[in-house]
């Protein structure tokens, strides 16, 4: 068994050294990197499952975790994730994910005594390339060649969610104390109160996370990072959002779970992140931004929020319709608390007949609907963009408008000031269809007007 060992995270990693040394780009390098991550958690994941449904199990050694040989563990997460990434120019990912199945069906028998393989263990494998391994080759892939940024993205926030959320207070049990026990026992009620928590404390991260693809064209991976400076949303209350709400996230498991470890987890992400992270991500945005860093980082801190939002510049409009209800009510809202760097404009005066509300930022970003209302927000405090960012949520800003156009009033374009604002059963009826957008502004029966901007 010790020569299996050997060879199981020998092989592989020669492999991957030899094949990585050839490539020049650092970023494809990188991006291995993070498939090499992501197969590693999958494949910690994917034991726990295949130990319960009877796939496969290890015999018991030194050296393992939670049952599964660390070598064993290692040179699998190579073998599935960075190998076939650096080869990704000849190796098609079909042709990719054919050999790894068809390694793992000649390797794990012969595996034997190590590896004690169920009567269904190719399911086990099947599931295992699919779930883990297709993932980790998309992201790797994807992160290489800077392609589907949404979709790296997302895949980048299923993985650091693992990794934070399952893995590292996992690893910190096992060295410490504390169990999900904590979690698990926990009744309905108390189940969904930590849940509504955690989201609660994410939020501010994940709207991070959608800054940098939507404003900065990056992800929050260090070597796959937004190509512009950003320093909205979130960005224009917190330096750091997501390595806040990941110290939070832990500490809120730690009290759950009644683990030490993991508060001391979390003291070491906040001390990594304040004494190593932050001082190489301050040179580089240096390097690149010079003086916009500079001035951004004079005003905007790291562990502490601002209570408005930084002012970037040049100004940003959100366009509404101030001859209807809800509008005009949002309108003096937002006026009377006197938002930072936003211009609000009658809709009837845009260029373009406008369906909807519609939020342009100064850097040409453009928002529609909800969506539009939500960045509006943003401008104007703390608490109110952190209702913005909560209406951006995948799923949220979608809902909310089905519901505001169904109950309060489709959309309908501006019309001059004086007429009557639709009804839903007025528009529904006489109106054509407006154009296809992906959000849509919150509209209602009349209301007081809202006065002219100056």
């Amino acid at each position: 068994m010790t020569v299996a060992r050997r060879l199981t995270l020998a092989l592989p990693l020669a492999a991957v050294l030899a094949v990585g040394a050839r490539e020049r780009d650092r970023s494809v390098r990188a991006a291995g990197l993070l498939a090499f991550l992501t197969a590693g958690i999958g494949i910690a994941a994917l034991h726990e499952v295949a130990r319960l449904a009877g796939w496969c199990a290890f015999a018991p050694v030194d050296g393992a975790y939670r049952g599964m040989p660390v070598d064993l563990w290692i040179g699998w997460a190579a073998l599935w994730g960075p190998l076939p990434v650096l080869l990704r120019r000849v190796l098609p990912l079909p042709i990719a994910l054919g050999l790894l199945l068809w390694v793992d069906a000649v390797a794990m028998p012969a595996l034997h005594p190590l590896v004690n393989l169920g009567p269904y263990w190719l399911v086990g494998e099947v599931v295992g390339l699919l779930v883990v391994a297709l993932p980790a080759q998309l992201l790797g892939r994807f992160s290489a060649d800077r392609r589907h940024l949404g979709t790296r993205t997302a895949l980048q926030v299923g993985v650091f969610a693992a990794l934070l959320l399952w893995f590292v207070p996992s690893l910190a049990f096992e060295v410490g104390g504390g169990s999900w026990a904590g979690l698990t026992g926990l009744d309905r009620t108390g189940i969904l109160l930590v849940a509504q928590l955690a989201l609660l404390v994410a939020v501010p991260a994940l709207a991070a996370v959608a800054e940098f693809a939507v404003r900065g064209g990056g992800t929050p991976y260090p070597w796959d990072l937004p190509r512009r400076l950003v320093t909205t949303g979130p960005y224009a209350y917190l330096a750091n959002p997501m390595q806040l709400a990941a110290v939070v996230l832990l500490l809120v498991t730690a009290a759950v779970t009644r683990s030490v470890a993991v508060v001391l987890a979390a003291v070491s992400a906040a001390a990594l992140g304040a004494a190593v992270a932050g001082p190489h991500e301050h040179h580089d945005l240096l390097t690149r931004y010079g003086d916009s860093w500079r001035s951004y980082r004079r005003q905007v801190r790291d562990w502490w929020p601002r209570w408005r939002p930084y002012p970037s510049e040049p100004s940003a409009v959100l366009w509404l319709d101030d001859d209807c209800g809800p509008c005009a009510a949002l309108w003096r809202m937002v006026a009377r608390r006197h938002p930072v760097g936003l211009r609000i404009r009658p809709a009837r005066e845009h260029e373009h007949v406008l369906w909807r509300a519609e939020y342009v930022g100064g850097d040409g970003h453009t928002e529609r609907g909800v969506a539009a209302v939500a960045r509006g927000l943003e401008h104007v405090h703390l608490g109110w963009a952190f209702v913005g960012w909560t209406l951006r949520l995948p799923g949220a800003t979608w809902l909310v408008q089905l519901v505001t156009d169904a109950m309060i009033a489709p959309p309908h374009p501006a019309r001059p000031r004086g007429e009557p604002c639709p009804t839903p059963s007025s528009v529904s009826s006489t109106a054509p269809s407006p154009p296809s957008v992906s959000t849509a502004s919150p509209v209602s029966p009349p209301g007081p007007s809202a006065p002219r901007p100056e």
